[in-house]
């Protein structure tokens, strides 16, 4: 299987974050809106963080155990495979999601990993022992 270029896969991190985004707007935004308006009640930052955890957690995970591939991934046809081929196991995928937190938030450590690394795999994918390929 072919790997895709980082550029390619930098271009669908930034497809997937307009779609997060709109995602989150819905599913995060929204009830905390209607909750504050109807309930007069306001949700603390931890239960707000937490939420969004959640929601991408549900969101991510749900669709690279089920098909390989997010909204974005198959819009730059691009697929997350163990290291057989296969679409990640669940305890995989939950593993390569909590390791972008750390990967994507302390300066892009793990996506300037990509450009060091000899299969040019991101340092979450090394670690949780996916790979995104082109499909």
């Amino acid at each position: 299987m072919a790997v895709p270029g980082v550029c390619r896969r930098l271009a669908s991190l930034g497809y997937e974050t307009l779609l997060v985004l709109c995602l989150l707007a819905v599913a995060l935004l929204l009830p905390h809106v209607l909750i504050g308006h109807f309930l007069h009640r306001l949700a603390t930052p931890f239960v707000l963080w937490a939420h969004l955890f959640l929601v991408l957690l549900i969101y991510f995970v749900g669709l690279w155990t089920h098909k390989g591939q997010t909204l974005a991934m198959r819009t730059w046809r691009l697929r997350l495979v163990d290291r057989e081929g296969r679409a990640p196991r669940p305890g995989q995928a939950l593993l390569r999601y909590l390791l972008c937190w750390p990967s994507l938030g302390l300066l892009g450590v793990g996506i300037l990993w990509a450009w060091l690394d000899p299969d040019r795999q991101f340092l979450h994918d090394r670690l949780a022992g996916t790979r995104l390929v082109c499909c």
